[in-house]
């Protein structure tokens, strides 16, 4: 048997092996979407746990969905915005997971971690993409039940109703409705753009995309202040309100601390000299950034230990609501 002939044996030349020109520590967002299934599938039943805990609320009677909206109290009709509530807990859980690890990440290391902080920031990135579809199911569940609750209007004009209502800015306009909406849907629109330039920032350059990221914070912001206004089942002044805002203390301290002691020798704050020394406006905006973050700190703590945390007053009776009426989530 004769040998194999070989590109040498035959007078032409082998072409060089194809050469990866991605960085080494490129990060693509298919493998992060592979990676993401186990956070998604855990947030799924994180969601179904909350779904049949509002459910079995309203079938008691316990509801404060139903103490707002009286004409709710029929948890079989108004299922979808029962999913729309939990996917939004979920969503919101998932949120004050990620920037809890952001927080973490881009502040002073700690000396001993329980795991890598290549694990810490596979964790940052999936629960960010978690996150994005937890809002956007939030979202489409409370336009679906928008839909079906305009039952007298034909399927066009519900259907645009329903889509306006949740996704175009200054459309809904009724209630607390007219701020929270607007509120949740600055989230939104800011979230999904924020998390996935993560996967160009190679293009952009990383600092581009460093300074666009810190934006996430702002994020969670609207997110939580959305919940505040519009969350009926945070809407009176008790102790799911209470712990909502006593979650916000870590983030507060976490985010105090990352500004105080920044990983980043350039992000520290350096008195604004003549000689090379930092900017004067670039002094004041770190300057403030301290200063808020140290008032937010403290804001919380006497929201929760005064207990004037901006809740109402739960009323003996309320008045039935038209169903068609646009209300508070």
């Amino acid at each position: 048997m004769l040998p194999e002939a070989t590109p040498e044996d035959d007078g032409t030349t082998a072409p060089p092996p194809a050469r990866d020109k991605r960085p080494p520590d490129r990060v693509v967002l298919r493998a992060d979407l592979r990676a993401a299934l186990p956070d998604a599938g855990a947030a799924v039943l994180v969601t179904a746990a909350v779904f049949a805990f509002l459910y079995a609320r309203m079938e008691s009677g316990d509801s404060a969905t139903v103490a707002v909206m009286p004409f709710m109290d029929d948890a079989g009709t108004y299922w979808m915005y029962l999913f729309s509530q939990a996917f939004g807990w979920s969503g919101l859980l998932w949120a004050w997971g990620t920037v809890m690890l952001g927080l973490l990440l881009s502040g002073p290391r700690p000396a001993r971690l329980p795991v890598s902080r290549h694990t810490l920031e596979r964790w940052h990135r999936t629960t960010s993409l978690t996150t994005m579809a937890l809002m956007s199911a939030h979202a489409l569940m409370f336009a679906a039940e928008l839909v079906r609750h305009e039952a007298q209007l034909a399927w066009a004009d519900r259907l645009w109703a329903g889509f306006a209502d949740t996704f175009v800015p200054g459309w809904y306009d009724s209630g607390t409705g007219r701020i929270a909406i607007p509120l949740g849907q600055g989230a939104l629109y800011l979230a999904i753009p924020l998390g996935l330039l993560f996967y160009a920032r190679h293009r952009m350059g990383a600092n581009t995309w460093r300074r666009l990221h810190r934006f996430v914070i702002v994020v969670y912001v609207l997110s939580v202040w959305h919940t505040l206004l519009y969350g009926t089942n945070v809407w009176y002044g008790e102790w799911p309100r209470t712990v909502l805002w006593l979650l916000q203390l870590p983030v507060a301290l976490l985010l105090l601390l990352r500004l105080l002691r920044p990983a980043r020798r350039a992000e520290r704050l350096h008195m604004p000299t003549r000689r090379g020394g930092a900017s004067l406006p670039g002094w004041v905006v770190r300057s403030t950034g301290r200063v808020v973050a140290a008032a937010v700190v403290v804001g919380v703590v006497i929201v929760v230990v005064s207990g004037h945390d901006g809740g109402r007053e739960r009323p003996a009776e309320q008045p039935a609501t038209s169903p068609h009426e646009h209300e508070p989530e």
